[in-house]
Parts: structure tokens; C-alpha cells; sequence
């Protein structure tokens, strides 16, 4: 029977692959080998292009590399936390956290308005995301452009206040393994806004879009202490975490 945890980790592949489908044509690939699932964005990055581990045992390394090495990309793999794997360098432990579907609801921000981007919408979107994440706006606009274009599988939020954008986020829909489900992701919030409050409000709107257009669960995976607590008033609670290892090639 699987495990809260198990399902976690499933959904999160879930979502990667759709994000390798949503870039094909830029660079972008799925594929499967034993004890791994395979994407890649085509970004140069390695958060951007990953293989989920799901039996330690059974992977190839070689083959992963052969995999990756025609795309010219930096890439890495993500393992279910705690399982040992002596390859590359262990980077960070990434949190998940999951829920059912249903209500979801945050206390309103005065004056803040939160919608559907459209790929109009661009710029605005990857400039907030950038200041937030300290990042670059045109990396950014390369990853959130196939979302934008792809309103059958993702929907990207942007919150303005008072008229001036602060923040965004988005829900990425699949019915992979685990079935109809969401992952929540993305979620930024300008410095000099109510960066909890607002977190809330968009996070909490994008679930809602989530859930009304069919996914059972939906995952996300925070960052800090401070989002986790935000996410956990959203009824999304700790559903185990992934080791991240780079420098494998």
C-alpha cells in the first residue's frame, strides 16, 4: 500500500515530466529508465532538469549521463530522503507537503487582486519572480512561458496591490501515476509586501483553480520555516522530502 510519503514523491515526478512535456520544441524531454524518471527543461540550470529516483537500486548512472549528454544542460537527481546514494554532491533536502482536495481559504489582503496571467503578462510575471527569488527576469520568463502558454495544464497567478504587481505563483495540473493532482509552485512575493499574508491569498487561489478543474491532491514544497507554516494554513502538511544531488556528470 503506498505511503503519504510514497504519493508525495509521486505526484512531484508527475509534475516534472509535464514540465519536460510543456518545453518540448525548447530544449525540453521526458523518458523513463530503470529505477528513474527523466525530464529536462532545457534551461541551463540544474533545479531545471532532474531525474526522480524511484528505486536507488535499480539505476544505471551511465545511462542517466547518457541520457543528458546530447542535451548539453547541467542536471541532477533527486532521491527519496535519507536513502543512501554515493554519487555527485548531495546539495539541499527538499521539503513536500501535500493535501486532499477541498476548501481552502486565506484571510483577504485590502487592496489586493489577484488574477489569471496571460502571456501578456510576461514580463510583469518574471520581473516580480525575479526581484523575489533574486534571479534573472529573463531566465524566469524562460520558465514561465510554456505555463503561460499552456492554460490545459497550468494556470499562473498575478497579484497586483493597489494596481501594482507583487506577487505571483502557479498550479501545474497532471494525471500522471498518481492520478488527478496539482503542484503548487512558484509562489513570490515583492519584499515590500505583506509577504506572509499575500502568500496566502495567492496560494489559496491557485489551489482553489486547482481543485475546481478536477485534482485530487495537491503538493508543494517550501522553502523556509516561515512558508511551510503558511502552507500548513492551507491544510498542506509535511509529506516527507527529497535529497538533491548535482555533479553527476
Amino acid at each position: 500500500m503506498a505511503t503519504r510519503e510514497s504519493i508525495a514523491r509521486t505526484v512531484h515526478a508527475d509534475a516534472w515530466e509535464q514540465h519536460g512535456l510543456l518545453r518540448a520544441g525548447r530544449g525540453g524531454r521526458t523518458g523513463v529508465l530503470p529505477g528513474i524518471r527523466l525530464m529536462a527543461s532545457g534551461l541551463p540550470h540544474p533545479q531545471w532538469n532532474n531525474g526522480d529516483v524511484t528505486d536507488p537500486a535499480a539505476v544505471d548512472l551511465a545511462a542517466v549521463r547518457a541520457w543528458y549528454q546530447p542535451l548539453g544542460v547541467p542536471w541532477g537527481v533527486r532521491v527519496p530522503a535519507g536513502v543512501p546514494w554515493p554519487h555527485g554532491r548531495f546539495l539541499f533536502r527538499k521539503r513536500l507537503v501535500l493535501r486532499d482536495a477541498g476548501t481552502v481559504d486565506a484571510p483577504p489582503v485590502p487592496g489586493l487582486v489577484v488574477s489569471t496571467a496571460r502571456t501578456d503578462d510576461l514580463v510583469a510575471v518574471a520581473a516580480v519572480a525575479a526581484a523575489a527569488f533574486d534571479g534573472d527576469p529573463a531566465l524566469e520568463a524562460a520558465w514561465i512561458d510554456p505555463l503561460l502558454r499552456a492554460p490545459e495544464h497550468a494556470t499562473v497567478a498575478l497579484a497586483t496591490l493597489d494596481g501594482t504587481p507583487v506577487a505571483t505563483g502557479s498550479v501545474l495540473r497532471t494525471a500522471g501515476h498518481a492520478g488527478p493532482a496539482a503542484a503548487l509552485a512558484g509562489v513570490a512575493v515583492l519584499p515590500d509586501a505583506p509577504e506572509e499574508a499575500v502568500r496566502a491569498v495567492v496560494g489559496s487561489w491557485l489551489l482553489r483553480h486547482a481543485f475546481a478543474t478536477g485534482a485530487r491532491l495537491a503538493l508543494a514544497h517550501p522553502d523556509t520555516d516561515a512558508e511551510a507554516a503558511t502552507l500548513a494554513t492551507l491544510g498542506l502538511t509535511p509529506a516527507g522530502a527529497l535529497d538533491v544531488y548535482v555533479d553527476l556528470a
